[in-house]
């Protein structure tokens, strides 16, 4: 498969996933929210359901394209819940997730959302980049 096949299929997905969420439900596709409102929010089926669907919907991708389900991580799982830990008090803090600040709020061209975007793409550049200096890995 062609590389750019997959990402284009893949985010022109994501946005008519999003607009069909903001039509069907009246609701923004942030996961984060999505995934705090499961547990916290008074309308919690169409969460759980758009939950299982993400779940459903990689594994069936997966299937699809002939590529074997990844292998769990071999982080220690203190690690690993420390590092979702962090995501999610950064979501709180942040209002949001890239999918809500990312492809929701920049489509709806919210100033707080391209603040928010810039800051997770300039930090992810510079957790690569520091991350290559320690492990010394050569792009």
């Amino acid at each position: 498969m062609n590389q750019y096949i997959a990402p284009l299929a893949g985010g022109l997905l994501l946005g008519l996933s999003a607009i069909w969420l903001l039509i069907s439900v009246g609701r923004v596709a942030g996961i984060s929210g999505i995934v705090w409102g499961s547990i916290t929010g008074p309308d919690r089926n169409w969460r759980w359901l758009f939950l299982a669907g993400l779940l459903l919907g990689g594994t069936v991708t997966h299937m699809v394209i002939g590529q074997s389900i990844p292998a769990p991580s071999s982080a220690p799982l203190w690690l690993l819940a420390m590092s979702g830990m962090l995501v999610g008090i950064g979501t709180r803090m942040g209002g949001g997730c890239t999918s809500g600040h990312g492809v929701c709020g920049l489509g709806r061209r919210s100033p707080r959302s391209l603040v928010a975007t810039l800051t997770f793409m300039a930090f992810g550049v510079i957790t690569v980049f520091v991350l290559k200096l320690i492990n010394g890995v050569s792009s």
